[in-house]
């Protein structure tokens, strides 16, 4: 399940004098700052203006179920154009645009309108096709109505097999259940409007998007607002209402956990399993499934939003709303923590990383110091080796990327650093010495990037410890926010470096390999570094460092036995089975769909089976003793939140085939 920590508020992104402010005013500031600072910009020119066509099409309607062909031919003549309107600062082209989405958005909602007056047929002799590509744009109004019907009966259908296994039940109950099912699917589809409605400040937003990831895919263009969002999500101190949530197989918003000392646990109303209906902040009120996801994370990043009206349904049916103050509040799921883990009579320590957060925002600690303080606590309990988890870890702070590797190390370059014009840096460890010299090792997946990667590099070139799990991101390059202009209203995220392993080597767009190898579930899912088309390309440097890898006789037998073992284990062939249908899910457009129930109860029931199959081995505990260390465990008796945490930890630890392979692993290495 996804998990939020509600933090900071939500509001409008921009103030509202922006309305009135040309946007070409706004990318030319974006672009001088590119042209001088960025790591490879390009020229104004038709091959911008083609790329910002699509994406921005892409974002406005990636599904192609808004606009219809004529407006797209319409809009086409502007393909070629973008470039010379920037260079003219005239972008009144926009209008057009923005005229033509708000049509389209005002014709989605008649459409939906027309169908909720319209007598509704539950079968119909027509299939639905789903691909994984968006399909043409549909050629008039009559077509777009047809697709919806199909959409919202195919829904409808859905949603009702999806309430039991047993066929023949609904079916004798269909008479009495449709009618509900139907009512629910239309009033979703009709907050759909106001989750597709933009103001213009946030059309110029994409606007701006699509012209930053022209030049890369991590140039940002940032209000306010999105920046503090950014900061707090490398942070681990921030301004909470003491929330956690998480959405539910239904979609549903559910609260999983209050934090001790929040204005949420002294309301002493909020209890976990309520459901998050709405919220209000600053006279702007948001419902849960009808407002846009960004809006929705807007309300728990913006530190500029301190209160907010949050309205919740208990499981008995009671709906009732309090008023939250947020107060600076330690971010549990964004902060280093570790365990101790037991097999076969030998302790290993685990420290997970979260990110790379540093003081930023309300942040009052870094990883380097906090990683250095868990470490600590773990040899207190005389570990024998050490895991540092850097899964799902999409990076943070380069400078503690840079301490934390010193830390590993006894003296040498750790990385290169690469500028606009091609001058080298060496990154050296910035201090001599190493505070764990025992076996270790690192695991990643297919979100580990940035600062996560640079750390790996200097672990694996090094020989310091085994790298275990899925290639990662291939994110090698380096941003830094720059404010556009003197008001501090508006910001840049802008790629000014590379970085290089001290091989001269890069991981961007390719990731790195790891040592050991594990299945992972939608690991050829996850949208890495070479999927943008935009990212920047990978390199060599033809540089030669000196530098003096620990020697580590047992290593290459020590892969191998990992190898062997993986090979042998059940639990792994199964998450290669797995996958394979996973991906013939994903990768393939799928059989039609008849739209009558039989047919759409079997294609749910399908989808089902394989849902069943993830959740069984997702949630398969291995016999492994796992314990908070010794300081913590004292610490947290009388923190009713931080037990709970504590537990469902311990679970997530249990149930980690790549956790219980790294144990094996440094076993080996103590036999």
């Amino acid at each position: 399940m996804k998990k939020l920590l509600l933090i900071l508020g939500l509001t409008p992104l921009f103030v509202l004098a922006q309305d009135q402010i040309n946007p070409c005013e706004t990318i030319a500031k974006i672009n001088t700052l590119i042209q001088e600072y960025h790591y490879k910009p390009k020229p104004i020119d038709d091959s911008l203006s083609v790329y910002i066509f699509k994406d921005f099409l892409d974002h406005l309607d990636p599904n192609h179920n808004l606009f219809i062909q004529s407006e797209i031919d319409l809009l086409k003549k502007q393909e070629y154009a973008i470039d010379n309107y920037i260079k003219e600062k005239n972008c009144t082209f926009l209008e057009e645009f923005y005229n033509a989405y708000t049509k389209a958005i005002d014709r989605y909602g008649e459409l939906i309108s027309e169908i909720k007056r319209e007598p509704f047929l539950y079968s119909s002799s027509e299939k639905i096709q789903f691909s994984k590509k968006a399909y043409p744009f549909l050629a008039d109004k009559i077509a777009l109505k047809k697709i919806y019907k199909k959409s919202i009966l195919f829904s409808v259908l859905r949603d009702i097999a999806e309430m039991s296994n047993n066929k023949d039940s609904l079916i004798t109950h269909f008479d009495k259940i449709a009618p509900l099912s139907k009512a629910k699917i239309l009033d979703q589809y009709d907050c759909k409007i106001n989750s597709y409605k933009i103001s213009k400040p946030d059309f110029y937003t994409l606007f701006y998007s699509a012209f930053c990831h022209y030049f890369d895919p991590h140039t940002e263009y940032f209000s306010q607002d999105e920046k503090s969002t950014f900061l707090s999500s490398v942070s681990a101190d921030n301004l909470s209402f003491g929330l956690y949530v998480s959405i539910s197989e239904k979609d549903e918003t559910i609260v999983e956990s209050v934090i001790s000392g929040s204005s949420a646990y002294f309301a002493k109303k909020i209890e976990t399993g309520d459901e998050l209906l709405k919220i209000k902040s600053l006279g702007e009120e948001y419902i849960l499934g009808c407002s846009t996801m960004k809006k929705v994370d807007e309300i728990i990043s913006s530190s500029n939003y301190k209160t907010a009206d949050f309205t919740f349904r208990k499981k008995s049916g009671e709906i009732y709303t309090v008023t939250l103050v947020k107060k600076v509040l330690k971010d549990y799921q964004n902060n280093v923590y570790s365990y101790t883990i037991e097999k076969e009579g030998k302790k290993i320590g685990y420290i997970k990383i979260p990110s790379f957060y540093a003081t930023f925002e309300n942040g009052k600690t870094n990883v380097s110091d906090d990683v250095i303080k868990e470490i600590y606590k773990l040899q207190k309990d005389n570990i024998v080796g050490l895991i540092i988890d850097l899964q799902n870890n999409g990076g943070g702070s380069m400078d503690e990327a840079v301490k934390l590797t010193g830390m590993f190390i006894d003296i040498g370059p750790i990385a290169i650093m690469n500028n606009k014009e091609g001058k080298t840096q060496i990154v050296k460890d910035p201090n001599r010495g190493a505070v764990y010299l025992d076996p270790m090792v690192v695991l990643i997946n297919g979100f580990s990037a940035s600062a996560s990667e640079f750390f790996t590099n200097a672990m694996q070139d090094y020989n310091r410890a085994i790298v275990v799990g899925n290639t990662s991101l291939g994110k090698a390059s380096m941003q830094r926010i720059l404010p556009l202009g003197n008001n501090n209203q508006e910001f840049l995220k802008l790629t000014i470096e590379k970085f290089y392993r001290i091989t001269g080597k890069s991981n961007q767009t390719i990731g790195i390999k790891p040592d050991v190898e594990i299945p992972s579930l939608f690991n050829e899912q996850m949208p890495r570094e070479n999927s943008y088309p935009t990212a920047l390309k990978n390199d060599e440097i033809a540089r030669v460092l000196r530098y003096n890898p620990i020697d580590n006789p047992q290593k290459g037998q020590i892969i191998e036995n990992s190898k062997n073992r993986l090979l042998a284990n059940a639990d792994s062939k199964n998450l290669l089975d797995i996958n394979k249908e996973i991906n013939l899910l994903f990768d393939n457009d799928l059989p039609p769909v008849l739209l009558q129930f039989n047919s759409v109860f079997e294609n749910v029931n399908n989808v089902n089976q394989l849902w069943k199959k993830i959740k069984k081995i997702t949630e398969k505990e291995y016999p492994i003793t796992v314990e908070r260390n010794s300081l913590d465990i004292e610490y947290q008796k009388f923190d009713e939140y931080l037990k709970s945490n504590n537990l469902e930890k311990i679970k997530e630890i249990r149930s980690n085939l790549h956790i219980v392979e790294a144990v094996n692993i440094i076993n080996d290495f103590n036999k």
